[in-house]
């Protein structure tokens, strides 16, 4: 039985504690802090020595990190659906979803299955039941990086002299490359990308909300562009990608098995259109392709001004294809994931308009 190694572990009562914490015991030189909401992924990873953690900080104690509701003031106190505020500084009309909310809440809500249905479809197909009524949106979003190398036993891993992205000098996938490139596993983000939302950042300095584009960077070890001090606490999502309107999305998800499997990829898509149904907007995004969510400028561009018809579509999808670059640190072979991210996405397009296969 794999254990966990020792740490402190705090369970604070209100986000300013939580990011004093992190101020204070994550300033030391080697003492890594990490904070956790559902543990999800960062229990196994500490269970077979992949993470680090001098003082792991809880977020689940905190009130008014979980529900979903409008924009407003500050977070309220045990909320649901509907019924509370959101942060300082979301723009009217924007739905905020606090980042402890479960992924199982997500997909079940009735506010984001009418408003923001590819959101909901992705968490619905995230691992399992029991993990989904555990894991959560805030945590998805800042899930570790996978790698078929990084993510094997400890005794795997020392083996064959660990890889860059642990104790090692050399990526494993492309040993020549000065750089990890352990692929993003976050099924939220590329959904989130697509429909523009944005995510505020806590921290005691203050905080900020910035497009969720911006909260990744290219580089399977350090993907996250946020500060280790601050905490994402809430998701915002701008009326103008909600359903009902000009927009329209989709998400689509590879994986060798209906559940429990990370994607082998995923397709994110939305697209704004005119009363004569010409695309005024497209956003494409493509997941566990790159060590962060992939935009396909050149196949948005090629969607705006022109009708989602099956031509359009194709012409898209191989655009999407030429834009990805898939490695092999993932389940598939790298060829084959590539092949599919032209299928993928050209289903994706076509369930916007609902075109045959």
């Amino acid at each position: 039985m794999l254990r966990l190694p020792p740490f402190t572990f705090r369970r604070p009562a209100t986000l300013d504690e939580a990011c004093a914490l992190l101020a204070g015991e994550g300033a030391g030189e080697g003492r890594p802090v990490r904070v956790v909401a559902g543990g999800t992924d960062l229990w196994p990873n500490l269970k077979r020595r992949q993470e680090e953690a001098a003082t792991v900080v809880s977020l689940m104690g905190i009130t008014g990190l979980d529900g979903i509701g409008n924009g407003g003031a500050n977070p309220g106190a045990g909320a649901h659906a509907g019924d509370r505020d959101g942060p300082t500084g979301s723009a009217a009309g924007e739905l905020c979803i606090g980042a402890t909310t479960t992924l199982d809440r997500v997909a079940a809500s009735p506010v984001l299955r009418a408003s923001y249905p590819a959101l909901a479809d992705a968490a619905a197909g995230i691992s399992t039941v029991a993990l989904r009524n555990m894991g959560t949106l805030g945590g998805n979003l800042c899930l570790n990086t996978r790698c078929t190398y990084f993510g094997q036993s400890e005794d795997w891993r020392c083996s064959i002299d660990y890889c860059m992205k642990e104790k090692g000098e050399v990526c494993w996938v492309a040993p020549s490359s000065d750089r990890c490139w352990a692929i993003s596993a976050s099924d939220a983000a590329p959904v989130l990308a697509a429909l523009g939302a944005r995510v505020r950042l806590v921290s005691c300095a203050g905080e900020r909300a910035i497009p969720i584009a911006e909260l990744y960077r290219d580089d399977g070890i350090e993907w996250l562009a946020k500060r280790p001090d601050e905490i994402l606490a809430e998701v915002l999502l701008p009326a103008a990608s909600a359903a009902g309107g000009r927009c329209r999305t989709a998400f689509r998800k590879l994986r060798r098995r209906g559940s429990i499997d990370f994607a082998a990829l995923t397709v994110a898509a939305a697209v704004w259109t005119g009363d004569s149904g010409v695309v005024e907007r497209a956003s494409l995004w493509l997941g566990s392709v790159a060590s962060s969510p992939l935009q396909a400028r050149d196949a948005e561009s090629s969607l705006v001004g022109r009708r989602l018809d099956p031509e359009t579509i194709a012409e898209a999808a191989r655009l999407c294809r030429r834009e990805a670059t898939p490695l092999d640190n993932a389940d598939f072979t790298a060829q084959w994931r590539s092949r599919m991210v032209e299928v993928w996405a050209a289903d994706a397009l076509r369930a916007l308009v609902r075109f045959p296969s």
